[in-house]
């Protein structure tokens, strides 16, 4: 065996055995595993596994009479994978640090003989929660032996194999969001950092000192910047999130702005539809060209500029992430299905991979001659107005009170149970039109569909088979249904208690199905909610399907689901005011499309 150039043989060190499954191994070694006593170590091309030295038949511990073998021997082998390991270190061998794994007996086999002159060597990986697989938890593996050459061998090897897994981050720019919830965001980042430093990810940390620091970095990051990082972590809330994903592609995602109804601008008296979202200029607050005005601006055959537009994100492998400080978490509970810190960083210094859709949302001017110039903000979790929109402005009075304001802000809407004229207008799908067939009475197609949607329910998961099927058309493309000529839009007007758009199931601690059970992350489709105004009782009832585990709360003639990839809405009268991943919007006439798949999360979505 060669190290550092030279061969080294021991008794108990083998090389490119073959195992008793056929398969090679590159080392074998006889080592004590913490907890279990002496066992042979072998690593293979995927992964370590161990063997137990104990046989049944050995005398195993002893304690009050009763034989206690180690839970581990008790197994023919054991087994990890190089991809759930993060981290191995050499350890002092002065320092004695307990497993993290459960023992099943106090009365193992003791470690205190063998501690005597041993060095370690630790593995560092993870356990799922036997009650929650989504919850993951710390765990670690401590191997040692009399000889430090060994043990510095074996990190070697390891740490060989390791480098060779794909997505695993090196550089990481972190933004912590001090405020967040309970305002522990310093200390939550405080508590999973050691994390990022054993798996020697260096990270450059920006503690904000602001509303809007962190859009301002981003905004301000040349791409070469954010090049030399592999990912941005937010450690905050959903709207703290938000505000990092709008400084990332506000000045960097070039798109068509969403199509819409011919009839969308009438009001103006202008029936040119827009162009292309130009990043540099749709947030001025100074826009004479009026060329480049998109409520103006045509081809000179009335037709857009090119429907496609390819501009790819200058970065394709930069990742988002985020560790969860905030109110609510329902992005991290939706992609990592765990509202847990320690959870979300070991998605991210495993390199975990999932995508996600990103709503594009335009505000427009109200008249031809309105000073406000076209907007663009992204969502990548869900855009609510009327009651999201209220209670999001509601509780930012009350925001000493930490998570506990939404609850109480949430009841004072209610209670004041106010509702908004607009009208909604949204593109028809194919499945919208075959679920609007009727054959026999309403109630009858009502209960039809009920059943078929229990028995049809599709959840989003890790490794989604929905997600995961290749889209006919690429994410930084508009979606065919946008874009085609037979695309048929429907219209809803009326008074309405809330309209809302979720690009994802939206899961919480309040709403544990989320607001649509089964919307998927990458699919390439909004979920419009339109709750009409109806009796308080009938609203309450419709509140507490959400509330309640397996709950129907889209089983009410007074709500309307609508799977779309675009809609538009205008405001009629009194208006509220949009809510968009917890941060506030203003918009009095609005449009949003989306796009399959525009950024990438360090998660591997929930397991269901």
């Amino acid at each position: 065996m060669e190290i550092n150039g030279s061969v080294y043989n021991s008794g108990n060190i083998s090389q490119r055995n073959v195992d008793a499954e056929g398969q090679t191994s590159v080392l074998s070694s006889n080592l004590f595993l913490d907890h279990v006593g002496e066992v042979t170590l072998t690593l293979n091309s995927d992964g370590l596994s161990w063997k137990s030295l104990y046989s049944l038949d050995n005398d195993g511990s002893t304690c009050l009479g009763i034989k206690f073998l180690p839970r581990m021997a008790t197994k023919m082998a054991t087994k990890l994978k190089f991809s759930d390991i993060y981290a191995v270190e050499i350890i002092d061998s002065d320092v004695i640090q307990e497993s993290d794994l459960p023992l099943a007996a106090e009365c193992f086999v003791g470690n205190e003989s063998h501690d005597s002159g041993m060095n370690h060597f630790m593995v560092h990986t993870f356990q799922k929660s036997k009650s929650q697989p989504c919850l993951w938890s710390l765990a670690v593996y401590k191997f040692g032996n009399k000889d430090l050459q060994t043990c510095q061998m074996w990190v070697n090897k390891i740490n060989d194999s390791l480098s060779k897994e794909v997505g695993r981050p090196k550089n990481l720019l972190v933004f912590v969001h001090p405020m967040s919830g309970k305002g522990n965001g310093r200390r939550i980042w405080e508590t999973v950092a050691p994390i990022f430093s054993r798996a020697k990810i260096n990270t450059k940390v920006i503690v904000t000192q602001r509303a809007g620091h962190a859009f301002d970095v981003m905004t301000s990051a040349t791409n070469e910047e954010l090049n030399s990082y592999d990912g941005v972590l937010a450690v905050g809330g959903d709207g703290f999130f938000n505000e990092i994903l709008n400084g990332f592609l506000s000045s960097r995602h070039k798109a068509p702005f969403p199509r819409i109804p011919s009839d969308f601008f009438d009001a103006l008296g202008n029936n040119s539809n827009p162009l292309v979202n130009d990043p540099n200029g749709a947030d001025s607050e100074s826009h004479n060209n009026i060329e480049s005005d998109p409520l103006l601006s045509r081809t000179n055959d009335g037709s857009h500029i090119e429907d496609q537009i390819e501009n790819p994100l200058p970065n394709q492998r930069l990742r988002l992430g985020i560790i969860p400080a905030g109110s609510t978490d329902a992005i991290v509970i939706c992609t990592t299905g765990a509202r847990d810190p320690i959870t979300s960083a070991l998605h991210i210094v495993l390199g975990k991979k999932l995508c996600l859709d990103v709503a594009q949302v335009v505000r427009w001017k109200t008249t031809s001659t309105s000073k406000i110039e076209p907007r663009v903000r992204y969502a990548a979790s869900f855009a609510g107005y009327g009651f999201y929109g209220d209670v999001i402005t509601e509780s930012e009075k009350y925001r000493w009170m930490g998570p506990k304001n939404y609850d109480y802000a949430g009841t004072k809407v209610f209670l004041k149970h106010r509702s908004y004229e607009a009208e909604v207008g949204y593109l028809e799908v194919e499945s919208e039109k075959d679920s609007s067939i009727l054959d026999g009475s309403r109630m009858f197609s009502r209960v039809r569909s009920l059943k078929r949607k229990k028995s049809e329910r599709i959840i989003c998961r890790a490794n989604c088979d929905v997600c995961n099927t290749k889209p006919v058309y690429s994410s930084t493309r508009i979606p065919p249904a946008i874009s085609s000529p037979e695309a048929r839009w429907l219209k809803s007007k009326g008074r309405f208690l809330s309209v809302g758009a979720a690009i994802m199931s939206n899961r919480n601690e309040r709403a544990p199905d989320g607001l649509v059970a089964d919307a998927h992350l990458s699919d390439g489709f909004l979920h419009l909610l339109l709750i009409k105004d109806c009796p308080h009782a009938l609203y309450l009832w419709h509140l507490t399907q959400l509330a309640r585990k397996g709950g129907n709360p889209l089983n009410f003639d007074f709500v309307e689901h609508h799977k779309t990839p675009a809609f538009t809405f205008t405001s009629i009268g009194k208006e509220s005011i949009w809510n968009l991943d917890g941060e506030l919007f203003q918009a009095h006439k609005l449009s949003a499309q989306v796009f399959r798949g525009l950024i990438c999360l360090f998660a591997s979505g929930p397991e269901v």
